[in-house]
């Protein structure tokens, strides 16, 4: 199998069947061509795991934004997230607060199917953390910090075998990591990040990242470490993609030489 991101370069005028067949084979043919790695039926059914708990967690924010939207039109209004939900049920509940019986019925309604929600989330999350106990694979990935069962398990989930890249430069850029280039002329040009490469596997990193950076700047790392350098230079965002990216190489080198993580080594 071709991405069809690839095989459009070799598609020649108009679009038709024959002129399709014909620019898969030519792309097919070319040495340097980057084909999809089939998956196994037990990494289609975890990735089903993390798309459905996607889903659920789409679906709550989506009932979460929806409840505050109506109750902010009676003046009832509660801080944003999941977890200030309860301020806004208790204000459901309480008999004192001026809105319509109908509101209220609706809106515990929609507080039961957050609830519900809720309880089938919790389960997937169980679900994934037994797995990732077992996975010896995953044990090694979770040693480093701000990956945990979830991102570990995702990477066994939606990637393929690591010895597929050559070195972790290469998963990274496969995870989309890596700055979009525009160079020309031996001049180097790097944009944002191209965000073009998994998704899944990219946003945990990332959220990892931003988590490792949130304890950082409540106990400071170890002066001479490379994110004490990053943090006193660049912004919070860029660090944490940085950081990632890093994340990325070190799942990469841990998979391929069967290693856990140390902490790196002051550099003066």
């Amino acid at each position: 199998m071709i991405p069809p991101i690839y095989v459009k370069p070799f598609v020649k005028r108009q679009k038709n069947d024959m002129a399709d067949a014909e620019a898969i084979a030519e792309a097919a043919s070319r040495p340097t061509m980057r084909f999809v790695t089939v998956k196994t039926k037990s990494q289609q059914a975890q990735s089903m795991v993390f798309k459905t708990r996607d889903l659920l967690v789409r679906q709550r924010t989506q009932m979460v934004n929806t409840l505050r939207g109506h109750l902010a039109e009676y003046g009832v209004v509660a801080p944003q997230g999941v977890a200030n939900i309860k301020q806004l049920a208790d204000k459901i509940n309480d008999g004192m607060t001026n809105i319509p019986d109908t509101v209220r019925t609706l809106g515990a309604m929609i507080l039961e199917q957050i609830a519900f929600n809720n309880d089938r989330i919790k389960e997937l999350e169980q679900d994934i953390h037994k797995s990732a106990r077992v996975d010896e694979n995953a044990n090694r990935l979770m040693s480093i910090p701000g990956v945990g069962p979830i991102t570990a398990m995702a990477v066994q989930a939606f990637a393929p075998s690591m010895e597929h890249f050559r070195n972790g430069r290469g998963f990274a850029a496969w995870v989309g990591l890596v700055p979009r280039q525009m160079s020309t002329g031996g001049k180097t040009i790097l944009g944002k990040t191209s965000k073009m490469g998994q998704r899944d596997i990219r946003r945990l990193l990332i959220i990892g990242a931003m988590a490792v950076i949130r304890s950082a700047i409540r106990k400071p790392p170890m002066e001479g470490t490379w994110l004490h350098h990053m943090l006193l230079r660049k912004p919070r965002m860029l660090v944490a993609v940085a950081l990632a990216n890093k994340m990325a190489r070190m799942v990469w080198a841990l998979t391929t030489k069967k290693e856990i993580y140390h902490s790196p080594v002051p550099v003066n």
